[in-house]
């Protein structure tokens, strides 16, 4: 087919579907420019799901007359004027192209009116068109209707959810701004009914309980991180009060709601002794720092960023969560027999300097578990030990991989891993990007005590492993390395680190079915007794059940 230049309609259909890809899309832009313009106040309304009709009104600056028709020509803005603009971006919206999209797409009413101007103004579009306009008496701020969308690109109406979905998805952007800007008050109705009514906060965290309840925003715990030109602050969950998935874990960016990955894998890896595979925390992060630091000019719609030094961020973010998961008490894992209640236990605070991935080794009282007498043990699986407050029943693979997670992480700190050499090398058959990825890591992994090396175009030998590994879980070991490292989803080589470390504790430590002696026994439990972190495994599974003492009582009819 010939090169034509194409019709300006059909470019700004495709413009527009850059922006414009569902109702959300268009109170998200719609909502930021009342946030711009100083708003106070919020009202959204929706019909049909967004689909129908979209209604946006604030009691911002407003637009004056001269310029109304003029907001809605692409690349239109009054946020920008100079290329070096761009990297110095002050505002949500900045690229001109919100409104001229939305009118590409629908049939828009504006009535505005600019502080200062005695009347306002009223304009009516459709597809793109200026069909009316005209001056009129209204209130300072906007109100922008938006009717039948996408009515002239019926292809991209097919593509759209259901009502209940394209619901969903405007309550999630109002409530990420009502978040970001608690002192703003939104008012969210769908359908004519009350959905979110969330008068302006005194307090962010007032904001956190009028979404999720008071009971969520207590348990949070508040963040607060800073370096000479980045601040974070926010709240985390504590660990135990989990999600099945990341739809609690918002991050912005200089007041921008984004979706980044690697903001949750920072959070995440503070978390990756503490939570069980495949829940997630709730976390609510603000990320403050300078203007040119960050570019957000990196998408059409504005929702995500790139940050001009990436590695930095992601050790704050996770340095902030990780303190604030230090200086919370420890959660005492009861039976299930009685209420999942916290035990009070003592903070022990963050020590200045920490590394993130290292936990410090409390002593005496402040090691969490309180001194244990080993009584036997139950089913070659579960240690059962007396305490002074009730009968404690131990995981003893659990316990072994905390205890040597710990172990390991601190010798780490010191240099490489004891690694024992193998009297015959054992051979792997792995495929050519198996071999490029170990053969890339293979310093790292010989940090760890793990030397391998290349063997042929499909093989890799492995001449010494970490002392506390045995030649039999070579393989099983190796073939997590290889997983994650497919994953490749962290980016700091101190996290695959640590997971890597996990992962030969995990095949390192006694297994369930495994026949103990009491002293084995005992010397694991006083072991457990110095960790840090005790309650969990280094992937989040609970070591220790308690059963209290006055609860045995009860269940022997021993009240008095």
């Amino acid at each position: 087919m010939p090169i034509r230049v194409l019709d300006p309609e059909l470019v700004a259909q495709i413009a527009a579907g850059e922006v414009i890809e569902r109702p959300a899309s268009v109170v998200k832009e719609l909502v930021e420019n009342a946030l711009d313009a100083g708003a106070s106040r919020i009202e959204v309304e929706t019909e049909g799901g967004g689909r129908s009709r979209i209604r946006v009104a604030d009691d911002g600056c407003g637009i004056p007359a001269a310029e109304v028709a003029l907001a809605f020509a692409r690349h239109a803005t009054s946020k920008i004027s100079a290329p070096e603009d761009l990297f110095r971006i002050a505002t949500l919206g900045f690229r001109g192209e919100a409104l001229a999209a939305i009118a590409a797409v629908a049939r828009v009413t504006c009535r505005t009116r600019a502080v200062g101007e005695e009347l306002g103004t009223y304009v009516r579009i459709e597809g793109g068109e200026i069909r009316e306009q005209r001056p009129m008496a209204r209130p300072p701020g906007t109100e922008m209707i938006v009717e039948d969308l996408f009515f002239n690109t019926p292809a991209r109406r097919k593509f759209l959810k259901g009502e209940g979905a394209e619901r969903r998805a405007i309550d999630l952007w109002i409530s990420r701004y009502a978040l970001a800007y608690p002192r703003v008050a939104f008012f969210l109705r769908h359908d004519r009914r009350e959905a979110l009514t969330l008068p302006a906060a005194r307090e962010p965290r007032h904001r956190l309980a009028a979404l999720y309840g008071a009971e969520v925003a207590e348990a949070l715990l508040e963040v607060h991180e800073a370096d000479e030109e980045m601040r974070i602050s926010g709240w985390i969950s504590p660990p135990g009060m989990d999600r099945p998935d990341r739809q609690e874990m918002a991050f912005f960016v200089n007041g921008r709601w984004v979706q980044d990955r690697m903001l949750p894998a920072a959070v995440l890896q503070a978390y990756h002794t503490l939570l069980p595979a495949g829940r997630f925390p709730w976390s609510f992060l603000w990320i403050d720092l300078p203007l040119d630091a960050v570019d957000v000019n990196v998408h059409p719609a504005k929702i995500e960023v790139r940050f001009r030094d990436p590695d930095r961020v992601f050790r704050l973010v996770q340095r902030a969560a990780h303190r604030a998961l230090r200086q919370t008490a420890p959660r005492v894992f009861q039976s299930v027999a009685s209420p999942m209640a916290p035990v009070s236990m003592p903070a022990r605070p963050l020590p200045p300097g920490e590394p993130a991935d290292v936990l410090p080794k409390p002593s005496g009282e402040e090691a969490g578990l309180p001194p244990l007498r080993v009584i036997g043990q139950l089913q070659a699986t579960y240690i059962v030990a007396e305490g002074p407050d009730g009968l404690y029943l131990l995981d003893q693979h659990a316990a072994h991989e905390r205890v040597l997670y710990e172990e390991l992480m601190a010798r780490r700190q010191e240099g490489p891993l004891p690694a024992q050499p193998l009297l015959q090398p054992v051979l792997l058959e792995v495929s050519p990007e198996e071999g490029s990825l170990l053969e890339e890591h293979q310093e790292t992994l010989r940090e760890l005590g793990l030397w391998i090396e290349p063997f042929g175009p499909r093989a890799v030998r492995v001449r010494a492993i970490p002392a506390v590994l045995s030649a039999e879980a070579i393989r099983a070991v190796i073939q997590d390395l290889l997983f994650d490292l497919h994953e490749a989803r962290r980016p700091m080589e101190a996290a695959l680190e640590a997971r890597w470390i996990r992962s030969i504790c995990k095949r390192a430590a006694v297994k369930a079915g495994q026949v103990l002696g009491m002293e084995q026994m005992q010397h694991l439990v006083r072991a457990l007794e110095r960790c840090a972190m005790p309650w969990t495994c280094p992937h989040g599974r609970p070591t220790v059940l308690r059963f209290p003492l006055g609860q045995l009582a009860h269940q022997f009819g021993r009240e008095p």
